[in-house]
């Protein structure tokens, strides 16, 4: 099973809120999630965006994917610089 971590979309038309969840890659986009990391609110200015950092890494950990878009959101978080430095610890 491929687990990804991408944006779920919520809201109503032409107001987006999005929810960054764990799913398996094979389920719909707005469907069944294993999980919900933290949520991105791209209206405000600047955009808002909360994580669950811990959530995250552990996912990360033990191989979740990101999708591009979320993969962004963590690199400004600084979440994806911080992965990647464990990773290079634990070698």
């Amino acid at each position: 099973m491929s687990v990804k971590i991408r944006l779920k979309r919520m809201g109503s038309k032409k107001r987006p809120f999005y929810r960054i969840v764990v799913a398996d890659s094979r389920s719909p986009r707005d469907g069944r999630f294993i999980e919900t990391v933290g949520t991105y609110n791209p209206l405000v200015e600047p955009a808002e965006v909360k994580l669950e950092k811990e959530d995250i890494m552990q996912w990360l950990n033990n191989g979740a994917q990101p999708s591009d878009t979320v993969r962004n959101l963590l690199s400004q978080a600084g979440i994806m610089k911080e992965y990647h430095e464990s990773k290079m610890i634990k070698k």
